[in-house]
């Protein structure tokens, strides 16, 4: 079946993020004496929101919600003004986007990644395309693997679930596909392992960002 519409997850799809994350979340460690860790570290952080990604890094006992909350906010200041040093689209996604576009397949973005940033990265880095809709965590939705994202973005297109491919990088992003009822597509070029994609539902691992072109009208 040729679907009519793609729908992508942000960090380890579109756009490789992890070593401005990393850098960030090891500042604000560093400038309170908490062990730090190593960028790879972190492709396993995240996937499940910032408040989530702050409580992994935190030394066990500085993960009560009092310091959860403490430093995520210190974690959102640094990387409020540092998030785009070294973050960049992965190769291959500006031709896939543009490639998308001349085949007319409508495009959106579901991230767990906060709304403002979600928003800020995709009209900074990724502004040479148009997508349908841009939708990070807020209050509107629960975080994925939750599919009310999904659903919201299918209702808006006009498009039955069966019609859209979900890219993701993540178990998180196949859960959501599946629940949503939408094609999972694992981004083996992200985060993380191929394994996991495979485990949590991935009907199509993409090798490379060019190879979703096979599932689109």
């Amino acid at each position: 079946m040729s679907h009519q519409a793609a729908i992508f997850d942000l960090d380890g799809t579109l756009l490789d993020t992890l070593e401005d994350i990393a850098d960030s979340i090891n500042r604000v460690l560093r400038a309170r004496g908490f062990p730090t860790h190593k960028t790879e570290a972190y492709r396993f952080f995240v996937g499940d929101g910032s408040q989530m990604l702050v409580k992994r890094a935190l030394p066990e006992n500085e993960r009560s919600d009092e310091s959860v909350a403490r430093y995520l906010n210190a974690f959102k200041n640094d990387y409020a003004n540092t998030w785009d040093v070294k973050t960049k689209p992965y190769e291959g996604i500006p031709e896939l986007l543009d490639c998308l576009a001349k085949k007319g397949v409508r495009t959106a973005v579901c991230s767990n990644k906060p709304h403002a940033f979600t928003v800020l990265c995709v009209e900074k880095l990724l502004n040479n395309w148009c997508f349908d809709h841009i939708i990070g965590q807020s209050s509107r939705y629960p975080k994925k693997p939750a599919p009310d994202s999904a659903f919201g973005i299918a209702r808006a297109m006009g498009m039955a679930p069966s019609e859209i491919v979900f890219v993701g990088d993540s178990g998180v992003d196949m859960q959501t596909a599946v629940a949503a009822g939408m094609l999972p597509v694992g981004a083996a070029w992200g985060f993380r392992p191929e394994d996991e994609l495979l485990e949590n539902g991935c009907r199509f691992l993409a090798r490379h960002p060019l190879d979703v072109l096979q599932l689109v009208r």
